[in-house]
Protein backbone atom coordinates (compact mmCIF):
# COMPACT_ATOMS: atom_id res chain seq x y z
CA UNK A 1 0.00 0.00 0.00
CA UNK A 2 2.79 2.66 0.68
CA UNK A 3 4.14 2.13 -2.86
CA UNK A 4 0.27 2.73 -4.12
CA UNK A 5 0.43 5.40 -2.37
CA UNK A 6 3.51 7.39 -2.76
CA UNK A 7 2.72 6.79 -6.54
CA UNK A 8 -0.47 8.36 -6.38
CA UNK A 9 0.92 11.39 -4.47
CA UNK A 10 4.23 11.77 -6.46
CA UNK A 11 3.96 15.21 -8.30
CA UNK A 12 2.82 13.70 -11.97
CA UNK A 13 0.28 11.60 -11.25
CA UNK A 14 -1.54 14.20 -9.69
CA UNK A 15 -1.02 16.62 -12.25
CA UNK A 16 -2.27 13.99 -15.12
CA UNK A 17 -5.02 14.02 -13.37
CA UNK A 18 -5.87 17.06 -12.69
CA UNK A 19 -5.18 17.26 -16.83
CA UNK A 20 -7.35 14.58 -17.61
CA UNK A 21 -10.15 16.50 -15.88
CA UNK A 22 -9.27 20.05 -17.34
CA UNK A 23 -9.14 17.81 -20.68
CA UNK A 24 -12.77 16.32 -20.26
CA UNK A 25 -14.62 20.04 -19.81
CA UNK A 26 -12.88 21.66 -22.10
CA UNK A 27 -13.58 18.70 -24.73
CA UNK A 28 -17.17 19.02 -23.71
CA UNK A 29 -17.20 23.05 -24.40
CA UNK A 30 -15.10 22.80 -27.79
CA UNK A 31 -17.99 19.94 -28.60
CA UNK A 32 -20.96 21.94 -27.79
CA UNK A 33 -19.59 25.03 -30.00
CA UNK A 34 -18.37 22.69 -33.06
CA UNK A 35 -22.00 20.85 -32.25
CA UNK A 36 -24.21 23.99 -32.11
CA UNK A 37 -22.54 26.32 -34.04
CA UNK A 38 -20.22 25.58 -36.88
CA UNK A 39 -21.97 22.17 -37.91
CA UNK A 40 -24.92 23.95 -38.62
CA UNK A 41 -23.05 27.00 -40.42
CA UNK A 42 -21.37 24.36 -42.61
CA UNK A 43 -24.53 22.26 -43.24
CA UNK A 44 -26.34 25.18 -44.13
CA UNK A 45 -23.98 25.93 -46.89
CA UNK A 46 -24.90 22.47 -48.38
CA UNK A 47 -28.57 22.66 -47.78
CA UNK A 48 -28.44 19.66 -44.88
CA UNK A 49 -30.04 19.62 -41.52
CA UNK A 50 -26.52 18.63 -40.24
CA UNK A 51 -23.20 18.42 -41.63
CA UNK A 52 -23.54 14.36 -40.89
CA UNK A 53 -25.71 14.67 -43.14
CA UNK A 54 -24.48 17.01 -46.03
CA UNK A 55 -21.50 15.63 -48.41
CA UNK A 56 -23.60 11.97 -48.48
CA UNK A 57 -22.44 10.34 -51.47
CA UNK A 58 -23.72 7.09 -51.98
CA UNK A 59 -22.08 4.24 -54.06
CA UNK A 60 -23.89 2.89 -57.37
CA UNK A 61 -22.92 -0.82 -57.11
CA UNK A 62 -24.60 -0.95 -53.19
CA UNK A 63 -28.01 -1.36 -52.88
CA UNK A 64 -30.53 1.76 -52.27
CA UNK A 65 -30.72 1.37 -48.13
CA UNK A 66 -26.87 0.87 -47.82
CA UNK A 67 -24.78 3.71 -45.85
CA UNK A 68 -23.02 6.10 -48.16
CA UNK A 69 -20.42 7.64 -47.46
CA UNK A 70 -20.87 10.30 -45.12
CA UNK A 71 -17.80 12.99 -46.03
CA UNK A 72 -19.80 15.63 -44.23
CA UNK A 73 -19.02 13.70 -40.65
CA UNK A 74 -15.50 13.69 -41.94
CA UNK A 75 -15.31 17.19 -42.44
CA UNK A 76 -17.11 18.01 -39.03
CA UNK A 77 -14.25 15.96 -37.31
CA UNK A 78 -11.40 17.49 -39.01
CA UNK A 79 -13.26 20.97 -37.88
CA UNK A 80 -13.62 19.88 -34.47
CA UNK A 81 -9.79 18.78 -34.37
CA UNK A 82 -8.62 22.00 -35.80
CA UNK A 83 -10.37 24.36 -33.29
CA UNK A 84 -9.49 21.88 -30.55
CA UNK A 85 -5.85 22.46 -31.53
CA UNK A 86 -6.15 25.87 -32.49
CA UNK A 87 -7.21 26.70 -28.66
CA UNK A 88 -4.70 24.39 -27.10
CA UNK A 89 -2.32 25.76 -28.74
CA UNK A 90 -2.81 29.40 -28.06
CA UNK A 91 -4.08 29.38 -24.87
CA UNK A 92 -1.66 26.62 -23.49
CA UNK A 93 1.51 26.56 -25.59
CA UNK A 94 2.19 30.15 -26.82
CA UNK A 95 1.76 31.17 -22.93
CA UNK A 96 3.52 28.90 -21.70
CA UNK A 97 6.76 28.59 -24.04
CA UNK A 98 6.77 33.21 -23.82
CA UNK A 99 6.86 32.18 -19.81
CA UNK A 100 9.76 29.72 -20.04
CA UNK A 101 11.37 31.84 -22.30
CA UNK A 102 11.69 34.94 -20.11
CA UNK A 103 12.58 32.88 -17.42
CA UNK A 104 15.48 31.41 -19.63
CA UNK A 105 16.46 35.20 -20.04
CA UNK A 106 16.26 36.07 -16.69
CA UNK A 107 18.31 33.12 -15.61
CA UNK A 108 20.90 34.03 -18.03
CA UNK A 109 21.18 37.64 -17.13
CA UNK A 110 21.06 36.49 -13.32
CA UNK A 111 24.07 34.51 -13.89
CA UNK A 112 26.20 37.16 -16.24
CA UNK A 113 25.60 39.99 -13.92
CA UNK A 114 28.24 40.36 -11.33
CA UNK A 115 26.75 41.41 -8.29
CA UNK A 116 27.98 44.82 -7.03
CA UNK A 117 27.36 44.00 -3.45
CA UNK A 118 29.79 40.94 -3.02
CA UNK A 119 33.16 41.93 -1.82
CA UNK A 120 36.06 41.67 -3.31
CA UNK A 121 38.25 38.34 -2.67
CA UNK A 122 41.36 38.11 -0.66
CA UNK A 123 43.18 37.29 -3.69
CA UNK A 124 41.91 40.33 -5.84
CA UNK A 125 42.68 42.49 -3.10
CA UNK A 126 46.11 41.56 -2.75
CA UNK A 127 46.61 41.66 -6.65
CA UNK A 128 45.25 45.52 -6.42
CA UNK A 129 47.49 46.25 -3.67
CA UNK A 130 50.10 44.63 -5.24
CA UNK A 131 49.63 46.74 -8.61
CA UNK A 132 49.63 50.16 -6.23
CA UNK A 133 52.25 49.38 -5.19
CA UNK A 134 54.24 48.72 -8.13
CA UNK A 135 53.68 52.29 -9.02
CA UNK A 136 54.78 53.90 -6.44
CA UNK A 137 59.01 54.15 -5.02
CA UNK A 138 59.79 52.97 -1.92
CA UNK A 139 59.33 54.65 0.88
CA UNK A 140 62.98 53.73 1.45
CA UNK A 141 64.47 55.66 -1.51
CA UNK A 142 65.87 53.64 -4.61
CA UNK A 143 68.37 50.89 -3.55
CA UNK A 144 70.29 48.47 -5.58
CA UNK A 145 70.61 45.16 -5.20
CA UNK A 146 73.53 43.15 -4.77
CA UNK A 147 75.03 41.36 -7.51
CA UNK A 148 73.19 38.04 -8.10
CA UNK A 149 70.38 38.64 -6.30
CA UNK A 150 67.94 39.60 -9.19
CA UNK A 151 67.89 42.08 -11.46
CA UNK A 152 70.52 44.98 -11.09
CA UNK A 153 69.92 48.44 -11.71
CA UNK A 154 72.59 50.79 -13.09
Amino acid sequence: MKGFRDFVLRGNVVDLAVAVVIGAAFTAIVTAIVADLINPLIASIFNAGSLSKALVVHLPWTSAKAQGLMFGAVLGAVVNFVIIAAVVYFAFVVPINYAMKRAFARRKAEESATPAEVPPTETELLIQIRDLLAGRPSPEGDHELPPGHGSHRA
